[in-house]
């Protein structure tokens, strides 16, 4: 256990660590490139420039071959370049020639090599040559390059150079101390650098763990304070509102444990007591002892029902609940409930008044959609005046939507509370307890309003009663059904 723990450790380094072993690799990376290429490449990249800078100085003045200004561009490159160059007709004779080295040259030296080159030139199907030999009386390597003469797309002539390899040894021991010396500048620089980036990377990232570690104690006031980067200043950000979300949450929690312990306990407390006075006092008085048992049941339906509306909400939020989608007359469904209403509102003195405008079809999941209406009926039902006893129902239809209204004649709501109606377990202070609820009505409502993508909402007046509503979306039209989840069996 022990040794796992220490792998971990060693695996999982501090951030501080981790930044100055980038930046020592950073500079390690550099430090391997340039000694690779000072010891490794220098010899041979300079070779290729020195090729490529004669190859080009040559060509160009070959192209100049047959002009009056040849003769004056052969000295002008030949010194320029630091070469010497011979001019040879098509039968390899000489014509024209620049010698800077004396004689020296591995051209002027008085030996017969230029045949050599001359002939190797007209073989060679490249059509150029490139050779490298050591000169011993210079004491040098040098480069011979040639390349045919052109005249009406027809070889003419032919043009040899011959330059000097300068030893690079002295160029490799100086650039070598100079990398030497900026590797410990850039060894120097990456550790300040390293330092600094950690402390302004680090000691943020630090004190925002600190932060989190209090949060997750349940401290809801550990503030989060950004600074060294845009990402941690987000992070900070994200973390407080995180925080705000949490104390949201638990408050939440807090009182919707307090409210469904009140709201069970109630009934709890009712049911036993009236189960003992029918075990003590009823259990030979027929007419008591029913009265008792009615208590119970009614106590018994209240708790389910909290129950019910509980997993139900629990349902809704979590997403385990999907939308089957299917056109409904929004009219014919709201008259049906209207009517239903009415016959069981009569009992308790309560009306129900329905205004309907023509048929709408709209696209809904109807079972959801009918106990939002339900909901909204009860909880109207439940705050409308004791002295009226009216609820109004209303269907406003427009051209994209229909707009479903339920109105009390209740005390109102005030504005500061409109925002928190729809939240678990709130309860006006006018809520009536003779009238079953659990306080998840209009949570439930909101819910199934939201994943049907639904605007909805309450205006309210105080001492005039509440308005509840919500806009239904039009049917879709019969071309774009494939996108309905499910429609109504035709029979």
């Amino acid at each position: 256990m022990l040794k796992f723990k220490d792998l971990r450790l060693k695996k999982n380094l501090p951030i501080r660590l981790k930044i100055w072993l980038f930046f020592m690799m950073l500079v390690c990376i550099v430090f391997i490139l340039m000694w690779t290429f000072q010891v490794l490449l220098l010899g041979q990249f300079y070779e290729i420039m020195k090729v490529s800078s004669i190859s080009k100085a040559t060509k160009e003045l070959a192209r100049s071959y047959n002009t009056k200004s040849f003769t004056e561009n052969l000295h002008s490159a030949a010194i320029k370049n630091d070469m010497c160059i011979e001019v040879l007709n098509e039968s390899g004779a000489e014509i024209n020639y620049q010698c800077i080295f004396s004689g020296n040259c591995m051209l002027h030296n008085g030996s017969n090599d230029i045949y050599f080159y001359y002939m190797d030139l007209k073989q060679n199907e490249k059509g150029e040559i490139v050779r490298k030999l050591y000169n011993e009386t210079m004491q040098s390597e040098m480069i011979i390059y040639g390349c045919p003469l052109y005249n009406n797309n027809e070889v003419t002539g032919y043009l040899i150079a011959n330059s000097r390899l300068v030893p690079v040894e002295s160029t490799r021991h100086i650039l070598q101390n100079m990398t030497l010396n900026i590797t410990i500048a850039l060894v120097l620089a990456g550790v300040v650098l390293s330092a600094y980036a950690a402390e302004n990377l680090g000691v943020p990232i630090k004190r925002l763990n600190s932060s989190a570690k209090r949060l997750a104690q349940g401290d809801y006031t550990a503030s989060f304070t950004g600074g060294g980067c845009e990402e941690v200043d987000d992070l900070a950000d994200t973390l407080t509102y995180a925080s705000h979300e949490l104390s949201k949450t638990d408050e939440m929690q807090r009182d919707l444990i307090a409210n469904v312990s009140h709201d069970m306990r109630t009934p709890l407390t009712m049911m036993k007591a009236y189960a003992e006075m029918i075990r003590d006092l009823s259990g030979d008085n027929p007419v008591k002892r029913e009265q008792h048992l009615n208590v119970i049941i009614e106590e018994t339906d209240r708790l389910s029902l909290l129950v019910n509306d509980m997993l139900d909400l629990s349902k809704l939020e979590s997403g385990t609940q999907k939308l089957e989608l299917q056109t409904m007359d929004i009219s014919e469904k709201l008259c049906e409930i209207a009517n239903r209403y009415e016959g069981l509102s009569e009992k308790m003195g309560y009306h129900i008044i329905f205004t309907g405008d023509a048929p709408y079809m709209i696209c809904c999941d109807s079972s959801k959609i009918e106990r939002v209406i339900c909901n909204l009926l009860n909880n109207a039902i439940n705050y409308t005046s004791k002295e009226e006893r009216t609820v109004y129902l209303r269907q406003i239809n427009y051209p994209d939507y229909v707009r479903i209204e339920i109105t009390d004649t209740g005390d109102g709501i005030e504005e500061d509370k409109i925002k928190l109606i729809f939240d678990k377990y709130y309860r006006s202070e006018n809520h009536k307890r003779e009238v079953v609820g659990t306080g998840l009505g209009l949570s439930i409502v909101k819910a199934i309003l939201k994943m049907h993508e639904y605007n909805y909402g309450v205006n309210s007046k105080l001492g005039e009663g509440s308005t509840f509503w919500f806009e239904a979306s039009a049917a879709i039209p019969a071309e774009n059904e494939n996108i309905i989840k499910s429609t109504p069996n035709k029979k």
